[in-house]
């Protein structure tokens, strides 16, 4: 049986997904840009601000209720990530407006087909052209040819990584590396007809250090739960504040924890692990693909779902799959059940230190909170 919050969901695509958050804050703004999101429906208003607070999932959100008064105040609805339930992937999906299999960043490491090499699409670790890699327009250029103004509020370091110039280019990109500065900087973007995105990445990192709810993560609610109500106080009544996540998360107990590199029968046929503890993309070799699915189904039984590209494509899990993206995706995928991680310490040397995790389709993971202020 399923622990509670754990049991495999499905992503809201076209309906509350996070790439249906910036059509219906077009729609909203009076700019559409193109079908508006059947499930997400805004308010009118001059000027929007969307505050995206990194891996805080609706789960979490209504479990530890207490030490976010304000946020749980608001009134909203329940989205979902996109999948993989996962930072890059997310902020890609919100920055384009499209889907996993769309964009082309489909999980925190991926295949690169051109070149066989892994690319770490946080890190962009790799010689890569993000526009090349990403082609399509992002939402974000289409709201500013559309005469809106357009901000990307985040911190001086990402002001022109991979990540940024593939899924927020169009954006003028205002750094703010502290609170105050954020909320400055969100303030002076917010006069006048505008669109604001502003990111928070505390809680994520609180979490996957010392886990959901742990001291240190519930401080980081408490403290951005006060950077919400202050940023709503600052704006004008005019200018809505919309409050988002990008994924949920888990902790993953030792005794629930599957290292790799000591089962070599796990490892048989594969050439390259990617992805991420809760949700990997294994590569393998040419004519292995059966023996790799019977080896991975045999040994996790109900613990996680196994599937074949082909498979994980037709059961829609990340939307329409474009040919160009289609090499990305692992030939075999796993999607853990419950707080299931499959790590591999000599392919990802500091994964198997984290105690909160994300990735795969559970509720905690998937879900998150669409709040109106």
């Amino acid at each position: 049986m399923s622990l509670p919050g754990l049991e495999l969901g499905f992503p809201a695509y076209g309906e509350r997904s996070i790439a249906d958050v910036v059509p219906a804050v077009a729609a909203a703004l009076g700019k559409p840009l193109g079908v508006t999101p059947s499930g997400l429906v805004l308010p009118p208003a001059p000027a929007y601000v969307v505050l995206l607070i990194d891996g805080l999932g609706q789960q979490l959100l209504e479990r530890y209720a207490h030490a976010a008064p304000f946020l749980t105040s608001l009134r909203g609805s329940t989205g979902t990530s996109g999948v993989p339930s996962t930072t890059a992937t997310s902020l890609t999906s919100l920055g384009t407006g499209l889907l996993p299999g769309q964009h082309g960043l489909v999980g925190y490491t991926a295949r690169v087909p051109e070149t066989g090499e892994l690319l770490n699409h946080l890190q962009w670790d790799r010689d890569v052209d993000p526009l090349t890699y990403q082609s399509h327009e992002t939402a974000f250029a289409q709201l500013a040819a559309r005469g809106i103004y357009t901000a990307a509020v985040n911190k001086k370091q990402f002001a022109t990584s991979g990540l940024t110039r593939a899924a927020h280019r169009g954006a003028t990109y205002r750094g703010a590396d502290t609170p105050g500065d954020r909320l400055a900087e969100t303030l002076e973007s917010a006069d006048g007809p505008s669109f604001t995105y502003v990111y928070d990445g505390e809680l994520d990192k609180a979490g996957h250090q010392y886990g959901v709810a742990s001291a240190e993560w519930l401080v980081e609610l408490q403290l951005i739960d006060e950077f919400a109500e202050d940023l709503r106080d600052a704006l004008p009544k005019s200018v809505r504040l919309l409050v988002v996540a990008d994924h949920g998360m888990i902790d993953s107990p030792a005794g629930s924890r599957i290292e790799l590199d000591k089962l070599s029968h796990l490892r048989r046929g594969i050439t390259l692990v990617g992805g991420e503890a809760r949700f990997r993309h294994l590569y393998v070799k040419p004519g292995a693909l059966d023996d790799v699915l019977a080896a991975w189904r045999a040994h996790l039984g109900d613990r996680a779902t196994v599937l074949s590209r082909d498979e994980a494509i037709a059961r829609g899990w990340f939307g329409p799959v474009e040919d160009r993206v289609a090499g990305r995706l692992g030939d075999v995928m796993v999607a853990c059940h419950d707080d299931l991680a499959i790590f591999s310490t000599r392919d990802f040397p500091r994964e198997n230190t984290m105690i909160g995790l994300h990735g795969s389709l559970t509720r905690d993971e998937l879900e998150i909170p669409i709040l109106i202020g």
